[in-house]
């Protein structure tokens, strides 16, 4: 008897497990634990664009915020030394420095100032310094400066580069001033920054903002038809 009932207990705890196996789907407690990870993997890449965004605007504020400040040390533009003391200092102490020793009555210097006068705004982190050689004899005589124009670059206080003439810029007085950009790229006296402008986020930010906005009207607009 105690047999009988024990096989009956057994069999019936079998018959349970198997429809318990039966009517538990594996395929659908995968799918739904796969549509939690892709709504995790939504929220979580909704969260890191907003951050990076939010990132993103405070590096462009401490950016244009350091631009201010070059600004007012007159980078952006070519500045005109007239004291010797003065552009050895300044050669010294700037990360980037670009001098043109020049002379005034030389047709290819007044070429070579202005492709550099539309180069320098360009580059706010490069000082940009033009120089009448007559006002700064001991610097033409140490760096041995023959033929004019010529332009010297300095990175870190030390002379790095020079370009002689028009020799590396085609020796034609009609040189575009991306070839003058180019080499002075090339001698890594000019970096030329990677920003996103603030007015292209404004923008991706409004039109994230309009999408969102678009489906919110979208599932209203289905609520209403139910």
């Amino acid at each position: 008897m105690v047999e009988d009932i024990e096989k009956e207990y057994n069999e019936s705890l079998h018959e349970g497990t198997a429809s318990a196996s039966i009517t538990s789907d594996p395929h659908e407690s995968t799918s739904d634990d796969d549509e939690f990870s892709k709504l995790e993997n939504e929220m979580d890449n909704d969260f890191d664009l907003g951050a990076l965004r939010e990132k993103r605007m405070e590096e462009l504020k401490r950016e244009m915020a350091r631009a201010k400040d070059l600004q007012k040390q007159d980078h952006g533009r070519v500045s005109e030394m007239t004291n010797e003391k003065e552009v050895i200092h300044m050669s010294a102490k700037e990360k980037r420095c670009v001098i043109h020793f020049y002379h005034r009555d030389f047709r290819r210097c007044a070429i070579m100032n202005k492709h550099l006068d539309v180069i320098a705004p360009k580059y706010l982190g490069t000082k940009f310094i033009r120089v009448l050689v007559e006002n700064v004899p001991w610097l033409v005589e140490k760096l041995s400066i023959q033929v004019l124009p010529c332009v010297v670059c300095f990175v870190d206080g030390v002379s790095k580069d020079r370009l002689i003439g028009f020799e590396e810029l085609g020796n034609d007085d009609a040189f575009d001033t991306a070839t003058l950009e180019l080499r002075l790229q090339l001698s890594g006296v000019v970096e030329k920054q990677s920003t996103i402008p603030l007015r292209s986020m404004y923008t991706d930010s409004m039109s994230s903002a309009a999408r969102s906005g678009i489906r919110s009207r979208t599932d209203d607009s289905d609520l209403d038809d139910d």
